[in-house]
């Protein structure tokens, strides 16, 4: 089934037949768009209901088993993603048949290994559909740009083109690790050639482009852009309706497919109702705010039993939402300011380049159980590994192949086996760190726009 998808996903007929497959498809949509209609008590009874059809079979995994769970919600502990992480087997629910292996991208330096049925995969799109139907596009035959990390050449070529065509020609593949100042015009022409109905890209790279482009008294027109696995800071959103004159939406989520939130104004992001079992556990007080992690229980896909999966992930709220004030927003009926975080997993090259997509360094690697990624220097960069046993030199090797293939070579990278990484004074460990010198780099970057 996993090389099946591989292939169909590389021609265009892989839309139809995996992510848009007919036979789920509609009754998704037309679920969606009913719950988005319904009021506080029509989202509650069909979560509710749907709840206990998922919880019923994971009750029968392994880890079902063992923690003894059942159709009570409650009955079930909050899931971490060391547990999965630690067997993943244990959380098969039912026949693999018709399953989609994925995983994490690793922000936490740490991937996970996924299962995901092809109703959850179905699902996943029809939401990515109505996201971009929410500002304007028909997300089966817009004409796409892409901005987010794909790999397009080598990171020390840089001779045009920095893009490639892709989807039947109805893509436009941009490398953002090769857009900077030299550069920003060959985007600039290349996008008004193409005239892209939308743009998907990451926060990072978007401001990029925006900063970049204003930078040389440029505007280049873009109806629509949609964001996601970012942050998207206050001064994005007004960069890019400034300078590309669009409609902006983003999104949040993760590869766990546990809770699924947008917006479409600045701090005003929303739960989309029937995607997940939306719960939140107290995190602490900040001000007259409380914050509150995260917690889901996937709603689509019943082959892998994520019940009250911890994200890690916090939000902001205000101190005086009781019970019925968090129901809402979890049911999609209030709004909420942003997830926090999420925007300090980048680098930073020499040449003033903000490189995304940083858990991809670690992507099939084996034999590791977590790396953390030190920025010492604008031009020097620290992987530490936490090895397993069979840990070898080949292992190391993928590793650097890995981040070459992102970082120039005017950064010279060093990869260390540790036994233990490193924390902060809190007691965490985040997955990139960024020292004094480097911290400064950015913050002039964020406060001025001075990308190179």
């Amino acid at each position: 089934m996993q090389a099946l998808v591989k292939k169909l996903k590389q021609l265009q007929v892989g839309d139809t037949a995996v992510r848009r497959n007919p036979l789920f498809y509609a009754d998704a949509q037309r679920e969606l768009e009913r719950l988005e209609r319904g009021g506080l008590n029509e989202r509650r009874q069909w979560t509710r209901d749907r709840l206990g059809e998922v919880l019923w079979p994971a009750s029968r995994s392994g880890y079902g088993k063992s923690v003894r769970g059942g159709r009570d919600i409650a009955s079930w502990p909050l899931l971490t993603k060391a547990r999965v992480r630690a067997a993943p087997k244990a959380f098969a629910v039912g026949s693999r048949l018709f399953t989609i292996k994925a995983n994490t991208g690793g922000t936490s330096g740490a991937p996970l290994d996924l299962v995901r049925s092809l109703p959850s995969v179905v699902f996943e799109q029809v939401c990515i559909d109505r996201m971009m139907q929410k500002v304007g596009v028909d997300a089966r035959s817009a004409r796409c740009a892409v901005l987010r990390t794909e790999s397009i050449k080598d990171p020390n070529d840089f001779k045009p083109p920095y893009w490639i065509h892709a989807g039947g020609g109805n893509r436009l593949v941009l490398s953002s690790t090769h857009l900077n100042a030299a550069t920003i015009e060959h985007y600039a022409r290349a996008i008004e050639e193409f005239a892209p109905e939308c743009l998907l890209g990451y926060p990072t790279s978007l401001e990029a482009l925006c900063f970049l482009l204003k930078r040389v008294e440029r505007r280049v027109r873009i109806p629509a852009v949609l964001c996601s696995s970012e942050v998207l800071h206050p001064r994005v959103w007004h960069a890019a309706r400034e300078t590309l004159g669009c409609r902006l939406l983003d999104y949040y989520g993760q590869a766990e497919r546990v809770a699924f939130a947008y917006a479409t104004a600045q701090s005003e992001y929303r739960f989309l109702p029937g995607y997940a079992h939306v719960e939140f556990e107290p995190a602490g007080v900040e001000g007259d705010c409380r914050l509150y992690e995260v917690v889901g229980t996937p709603l689509w896909n019943r082959s892998m039993a994520l019940i009250r999966y911890r994200t890690g992930d916090l939000i902001r709220v205000p101190a005086a939402w009781g019970e019925h004030e968090l129901e809402e927003l979890a049911l999609g009926l209030r709004t909420f300011t942003g997830v926090l975080g999420r925007d300090s997993d980048i680098l930073i090259t020499p040449e003033g380049v903000k490189v995304t997509g940083i858990s991809h360094f670690q992507r099939d690697v084996a034999n590791i159980v977590r790396i953390q990624v030190i920025q010492e220097s604008a031009a020097q960069v620290v992987i530490l590994v936490l090895p397993m046993k069979e840990y070898s030199e080949r292992d190391r090797d993928r590793l650097m192949h890995n981040a070459r293939e992102k970082l120039p070579r005017s950064m010279h990278v060093e990869i260390r086996s540790v036994t233990a990484l490193e924390r902060t004074a809190r007691g965490k460990t985040p997955f990139v760190i960024h020292r004094p010198p480097v911290k400064e780099l950015l913050n002039n970057t964020r406060a001025h726009g001075n990308i190179a």
